[in-house]
């Protein structure tokens, strides 16, 4: 082990509770024991995902939480103990790897809460707060602390008020859920929070509450309600039995649904930095054990969930401020690399590094650190394409398409949270298989079928692997895309499969292979207007093959569109967007930390976006455009145009639909579809688990 990562493995505690190192598994979707949201009950299969992680150095697992009561029949999880029975040997198996674990509990989402959006478009306005409230979703999710502030999905739902007698029964829930959850044989327990906005980081800030009660106005009284929960905790439990608190030091929140982005001055109305200096100290003297951080509200929700855009160790010297001001220890989550978190923690600064997404990415994440093989780790890209797939559509939040059943999975690694579904013995009759295209479709079908005893050939015609990917990894920000790509190639030269760059495929029938394997890609799409053929196309921008001048025109206000004009700001040059809907970065499938945070960015780099738009023509110094007011001319050096890919059909149609038993084609990826580096992966893998096991 290089000995930089020396301090990530050096013991610490939390309370008296000793961990064996400074990594912490920090709670995400999809990877709760007791799900207690819409069903009650212990999540069958989660000790697979457990298995993978508990033998793989992890000091302190902290699951996805634990409502106090479920959303559906007001079902109180104290009242229910023998949902725990199922998690006893879960414990124990994570207690024999030398790990500690902690349960998170949660008050709920309050002005979060997503369901009132979900059942909206089911219901007549004026019914749907009778039927929420009486039939489908308990008054407790549908409460917050203060009733005039708006749903963060959709602004036009109100919530009812989070009451005092409410408050005190949540109180009591919290200790009797506590003491099952010590009775269970866990370490600890962590309150569900004081951050991102949740019903308790609701009561805690002022904008968001506005009560006159004992509950709201001075800071004292607005962190009253989560001071009161440790305080029972431990009356209940033990002073003895650690507590945590999940934690934003900052909100970073401009206004309702309006966020800050890194190294913009703007006026804090949640949480500042000052008044979280006194917040700590008043949580530390209430009784928390630790305060696991980060940054962040729901209106600012890509701190918390840093995407792509966001940069490395986003929230570090936030925590590393804070900690100044409690003698508690505090963990830093948030893109977290290894090597910033080493260094502060040698140092003083924080006490260890939280870990989500990348342990979804590669459960050996911290086991290859400390065996030397970081070039074997598989990064994560900070996509959000599987972990936490929550839309929002329409700048207001009234189309979501969340809670899918890809939830605490990864794009990377389908396997995660598919321990069931899938397998990775040898396959039972091994195959000669041959792929064409190496993008990351051919990659990872290549990879996977040699892990599972097949002999296969790549033939990539280029003197490059990865596809159109080498395009998406190409913009500044993308460190963690490169580094991807990297470890494709690495993954493929040690799989045993072998590889034949500058080989062009023109008849798949001259290939001897049993099953054929088609993926080739597609091409990018092209406009039929007047001076088109000035324009260039997304990909030959990102690839390097063409300049572009100061001002330029994007035309296409998709995700590709939307991250080339970021792109080019922060190169200093003056692009634009042109989109023909009404919204930037509107598809599907883009998690609203992600859409969310690119959009704030094209903010604040002031990119002008012309919405409800499309391009008339193109001409030497301009293009022309129609809007809803007319049509504009705008002077622009460059246009580029990101208007979509269509599937390359090269070996279609005969090919595809030829009925020969042997050899047996399959097109995967975008020469099948165009879809999202999700379908691209997922597709591959599920096919050789088709090829491996049918």
């Amino acid at each position: 082990m290089d000995s930089k990562y020396e301090p990530l493995f050096t013991p610490w505690k939390v309370g008296n509770v000793e961990i064996k190192n400074r990594i912490v598994m920090v709670p995400m979707e999809g990877t709760n024991m007791i799900q207690w949201e819409a069903k009650t009950g212990y999540v069958k299969g989660i000790e697979e995902f457990y298995r993978d992680r508990k033998d793989n150095n992890i000091g302190l697992f902290i699951p996805g939480l634990i409502p106090l009561i479920s959303i559906v029949g007001e079902k109180w999880v104290y009242k229910h103990p023998e949902v725990f029975e199922p998690v006893k040997p879960v414990i124990e198996e994570i207690h024999q790897s030398g790990a500690k674990i902690f349960f998170q509990l949660s008050a709920g989402a309050g002005r979060s809460m997503i369901l009132p959006t979900l059942l909206k478009p089911f219901v007549k306005k004026g019914v749907l707060k009778t039927l929420s409230s009486k039939v489908i979703m308990s008054k407790w999710w549908w409460s917050a602390p203060d009733p005039d502030e708006p749903n963060v999905w959709d602004p036009d739902v109100k919530m009812d008020l989070f009451t005092s007698e409410m408050i005190s029964q949540f109180i009591y829930a919290f200790g009797q859920t506590a003491k099952l959850c010590k009775d269970a044989g866990v370490d600890g327990v962590e309150i569900h929070a004081v951050h991102e906005g949740y019903l308790l980081d609701q009561f805690a800030m002022q904008y968001t509450n506005h009560r006159d009660d004992a509950y709201g106005g001075s800071l004292e009284n607005r962190l009253r309600f989560a001071c009161e929960i440790v305080k029972e905790i431990k009356k209940v439990c033990g002073d003895d039995f650690p507590v945590s608190l999940r934690y934003s030091v900052c909100s970073m929140t401009r206004g309702f649904n309006q966020g800050a982005v890194p190294g913009e001055i703007f006026d804090e109305v949640g949480r500042s930095m000052a008044e979280s200096e006194k917040a700590i100290k008043i949580l530390e003297e209430a009784g928390y054990d630790l305060f696991n951080c980060d940054n962040g509200t729901y209106d600012a929700w890509y701190w918390a969930h840093p995407p792509v855009y966001a940069p490395l160790n986003i929230n570090l010297s936030y925590v590393e401020h804070i900690k100044q001001f409690t003698s508690k220890p505090v963990v830093c989550a948030g893109r977290m690399q290894p090597d910033a978190a080493a260094e502060s923690i040698a140092a003083g600064r924080i006490d260890a590094m939280g870990v989500g997404r990348q342990l979804l990415c590669d459960p050996e994440f911290i086991t290859k650190i400390k065996e030397d093989r970081i070039a074997d780790i598989r990064p994560c890209i900070a996509c959000h394409g599987a972990c936490l797939p929550f839309n929002g559509m329409n700048g207001k939040g009234t189309d979501i398409d969340p809670m899918h059943p890809d939830m605490g999975r990864c794009v990377l690694n389908p396997w995660t949270n598919n321990e069931k579904k899938y397998s990775k013995a040898p396959a039972k009759n091994p195959k000669r298989i041959a792929i064409v295209g190496g993008g990351i479709a051919g990659m990872e079908a290549a990879i996977q079928a040699s892990l599972r005893g097949h002999s296969v050939t790549l033939y990539e015609k280029s003197d490059k692997l990865g596809g159109v990917f080498n395009a998406a990894a190409a913009m500044s920000f993308k460190e963690k895309d490169k580094a991807l790509l990297e470890w494709y190639k690495r993954q493929l030269e040690n799989s045993g499969a072998e590889v034949r760059m500058q080989t062009e495929i023109t008849d798949l029938s001259s290939l001897d292979a049993d099953i054929v394997i088609v993926a080739i890609g597609a091409h990018a799409r092209t406009l039929n207007i007047p001076g088109a053929e000035r324009a260039v196309t997304a990909t030959d921008f990102l690839n390097g093959d063409v300049q572009v001048g100061d001002n330029v025109g994007i035309i296409g206000g998709g995700l590709t569109g939307c991250e080339i004009a970021y792109e080019l700001a922060l190169q200093g040059k003056h692009p634009f967007i042109v989109e023909m809907t009404d919204y930037l970065v509107g598809a599907r499938g883009i998690c609203m930390a992600n859409s969310t945070m690119l959009r704030e960015l094209l903010r604040f780099h002031e990119v002008p976006a012309y919405l409800n738009a499309t391009a008339e023509s193109i001409t030497d110094d301009s293009l022309v455009i129609n809007t809803a007011e007319g049509r504009k001319t705008i002077p622009a050096d460059s246009v580029i145009l990101s208007v979509g890919y269509t599937p390359d059909k090269h070996f279609e149609p005969a090919d595809k639909k030829k009925k020969t038993a042997s050899p047996q084609f399959f097109f995967i990826g975008d020469c099948d579809k165009v879809g999202s580096l999700k379908t691209v992966v997922k597709q591959a893998y599920e096919l050789v688990q088709k090829i491996s096991y049918a």
